[in-house]
C-alpha cells in the first residue's frame, strides 16, 4: 500500500466531509489506535468519542461550507503515513495535516489538524 492508497484515503476523508456522510467519516477513523483532531479555532480533541462527536456536529450543520483541497503530499514514518495538504473553506486558506495508520489492511485516520494560514508557499 503506497502513496496512491494513502492519497485515496485522504480523498475519501474530504469526500465524506463534503457529502456530510457521518457513516463514511466514522469508517475512516481508526478503531484501535488512539486518535486526535484539531479543527480550526478549536481546542484539541483527544479521544475517538470526542472526535466523532465533533464530526457529527459539523456534518449535521446545513450551513457547513464545502472544502476544496489540493497539493497533497505523502511521507511515511514506519507504519504511519503523513499527508500535508491545503484546504480552502469559504475563501479562507488552511493548512492541514492528516495522519494515517494501516489498520486491518486499510489506511485509517489517527489525526487531523487544520488551521488558517496567512502565507501560501508554493
Amino acid at each position: 500500500m503506497g502513496d496512491e492508497a494513502v492519497l485515496e484515503a485522504n480523498e475519501a476523508f474530504y469526500r465524506a466531509f463534503n457529502q456530510k456522510d457521518v457513516a463514511a467519516m466514522d469508517a475512516l477513523w481508526a478503531q484501535d489506535a488512539p486518535v486526535a483532531c484539531i479543527h480550526p479555532g478549536w481546542t484539541a480533541l483527544h479521544d475517538r468519542e470526542s472526535v466523532m462527536e465533533s464530526w457529527r456536529g459539523i456534518l449535521s450543520n446545513p450551513a457547513q461550507p464545502r472544502v476544496v483541497t489540493g497539493s497533497a503530499t505523502v511521507s511515511f514514518v514506519g507504519e504511519i503515513a503523513l499527508v500535508l495538504c491545503r484546504e480552502l473553506v469559504s475563501g479562507t486558506p488552511l493548512a492541514a495535516t492528516n495522519i494515517f495508520i494501516n489498520e486491518a489492511g486499510a489506511w485509517r485516520l489517527i489525526h487531523h489538524h487544520s488551521s488558517p494560514v496567512s502565507y501560501l508557499a508554493d
